[in-house]
């Protein structure tokens, strides 16, 4: 095949790349496939820049993790304080305090950043 990427800068490049990683996908030469791997990259910056992935609210999020793990609001007593802050986190009333967002990282194993709001606040 010819040996050539796509600039993606707009749709129809989007879409233009995406056909020729599949074009790509059914050969076996080496250089068809290192091509391939290429025009995936560029598409991948391509997709993070235009459509940016953006964390859950954390009211969603903790509601998220407490049904993955069978878990009740009650369960989260422990991490967060008194069942009214649970309730007050949960509603979106009031954001995590630093000791909080510690206990639940450690507890379901995510990023401390998913827990932190996008303005990057954490409660005193």
């Amino acid at each position: 095949m010819k040996a050539t990427l796509i600039i993606i800068q707009n749709q129809a490049d989007h879409e233009a790349a995406k056909a020729l990683v599949g074009k790509l996908m059914q050969s076996n030469e080496a250089a068809d496939r290192a091509r391939m791997v290429a025009q995936a990259r560029l598409i991948e910056a391509y997709e993070r820049a235009r459509w940016p992935r953006k964390a859950p609210p954390l009211p969603d999020l903790l509601t998220y993790l407490v049904e993955q793990h069978s878990l009740t609001r009650a369960d989260l007593v422990p991490l967060l304080g008194t069942a009214s802050r649970v309730s007050e986190i949960m509603s979106g009333k009031r954001e995590l305090s630093m000791t909080m967002v510690k206990r639940l990282r450690e507890r379901f194993h995510i990023p401390a950043d998913l827990l932190i709001s996008a303005n990057g606040s954490v409660a005193a």
